[in-house]
């Protein structure tokens, strides 16, 4: 017999579960006790007489009263605590294993930091924090894992992401949420979740070039990246070197946290923010680089910040 509700297999689930169910038992509850009154008054104050006319009446602060406060304090509830969960799946812890996700009509590949790819498979260790920075080659897709309760839009020419920490192994479905085209019920997956050291056992069995920044290096190199970007502040480029996650000044005052987005953004629209000092002469690599691509260039910005020195 299928189970009435999905699995619950991560951290956040029996959260989300348990404010689920607090608003099915409120939502049950008024639609009771609000159909019963109905029936009794309809009874108890029906017109007996033809002649009959009911009494007027006026006032009534205390049930006024309770009419707004109660709904009121249930409404509070509802926000406090519902806002709480979401603070709580919206915020990573900040040792996270990071996986990025790319959506295609009509397919999901996921890249491992260690060089690792998949399609439409995601190995993950059970027990450990998982973040998914996410985006799209084409249309609006959407990342559910049922068992988990995350859900997210993955969208194109931007990130987003997730976390979840499985808590149990096992395998459990992945599905795309969100209408993507002719074949958007075949976009389905799974997410492999493993004992620690079966995890490190199918990472060290993977064949892999390299990693996801050593291959972002090579490219960088390859694209004549270096030319502008040097280590010794004399290039046409700003420093990467330990740029991300700083605040970056750009010319008008403005400015900007270099995360994800704004790397890919100056990679595909080095025009749209132009950090203080510099000129607008980068050229832009929009068509020239794939989505892969894209994340390997940022995966080896980010891990300028803990290099001791830039490549060269």
């Amino acid at each position: 017999m299928p189970a009435l509700f999905p699995e619950s297999a991560s951290t956040m689930a029996s959260r989300v579960d348990a404010l689920y169910f607090f608003l099915i038992a409120v939502a049950v509850f008024f639609s009771v006790l609000i159909a019963g009154l109905i029936v009794y008054f309809a009874v108890r104050y029906r017109r007996r007489t033809p002649e009959g006319v009911g009494v007027n009446i006026h006032g009534g602060l205390l049930l006024e009263i309770a009419w707004t406060v109660i709904p009121a304090l249930i409404a509070a509830v509802i926000f406090v605590w519902g806002a709480s969960v979401f603070f709580a799946m919206s915020r990573p812890p900040d040792e996270t294993l990071n996986i990025y996700v790319v959506g295609k009509q009509w397919m999901w590949k996921f890249q491992h930091l260690d060089g690792q790819r998949e399609i439409n498979e995601l190995h993950v260790p059970v027990g450990r924090a998982v973040k998914l920075i996410m985006t799209s080659e084409d249309v609006i897709h959407d990342v559910f894992v049922p068992a988990f309760r995350v859900k997210a839009d993955v969208l194109p020419g931007r990130y987003t992401n997730i976390w979840f920490q499985a808590t149990k192994p096992g395998r459990y479905h992945l599905f795309c949420a969100e209408y993507c085209g002719t074949r958007h019920s075949g976009m389905i997956g799974e997410v492999i979740v493993m004992e620690p050291s079966e995890y490190e056992a199918w990472l060290s069995g993977s064949r892999v070039e390299g990693s996801l920044a050593s291959t972002g290096e090579k490219l960088f190199q390859d694209l004549a990246c270096i030319t502008c970007h040097r280590a010794d502040t004399q290039g046409r480029g700003p420093v990467l070197q330990g740029l991300f996650g700083k605040t970056v000044q750009l010319q008008g005052g403005e400015t900007v946290v270099a995360d994800e987005a704004y790397i890919r953004e100056s990679i595909l629209r080095p025009a749209a923010k132009i950090t203080a000092g510099y000129q607008p002469i980068m050229p832009t690599f929009q068509g020239l680089i794939s989505e892969e691509q894209l994340l390997e260039l940022v995966e080896y910005v980010k891990s300028l910040n803990t290099q001791q020195s830039p490549a060269k």
